[in-house]
């Protein structure tokens, strides 16, 4: 993670107006997908070299909601997130990689879900700048990454009768973030 930021402006992440979403594949079908209400965090943005820009947030993992209450309980027990022993979800950013494009970035860091953590890279781009309605800077990303959720300790499963297994190992998580640099007192 770059440790230096005094060059970088500090957004704090806007749950607002922030979504971490996920997709995986359900009896080898369809896609199911969900998303955590709860998520906050810092983005240390360095427009002069991002490469010394950094990200921290974390996600309350028992606000996962996939709009079945049945499915949302089972992925708060121990058999998927365990959220009374691990009730958050962290990411720390390890390196900021520009890409060929101005607004696009690969994300490198440390994502900690069910205490077991694994280095992902996050495809970001920049989807927006500008100022919000109390005069505050903004800025609005979206990164996406494929994980396995068997490396994080999320291995159950039931096999079909037919091959193959009900939950899908494959997990696609999609990030929408606004986030906000409060006004300066004058």
């Amino acid at each position: 993670m770059t440790t230096e930021t005094t060059a970088a402006t500090a957004f704090a992440i806007d749950p607002a107006h922030s979504s971490a979403e996920f997709a995986v594949k359900h009896m080898m079908i369809a896609t199911v997908r969900g998303r955590f209400r709860d998520l906050e965090g810092a983005i240390h943005l360095d427009d002069a070299d991002p490469t010394r820009s950094s990200v921290e947030a974390s996600i309350d993992a028992a606000s996962v909601n996939t709009d079945v209450d049945m499915r949302d309980n089972h992925l708060r027990s121990d058999d998927f997130l365990a959220v009374e022993r691990f009730p958050r979800i962290l990411f720390r950013s390890t390196a900021v990689e520009p890409q060929r494009d101005d607004d696009r970035w690969l994300v490198h860091g440390d994502l900690t879900i069910r205490g077991v953590t694994h280095p992902v890279t996050l495809d970001a781009e920049l989807e927006g700048r500008g100022t919000g309605f109390e005069g505050e800077d903004r800025v609005g990303f979206t990164a996406h990454t494929t994980l396995s959720r068997k490396d994080f300790g999320l291995e159950y499963n039931q096999a079909l009768e037919t091959g193959g297994m009900v939950v899908g190992d494959k997990v696609k998580v999609t990030l929408h973030i606004e986030a906000a640099r409060p006004v300066k007192a004058a």
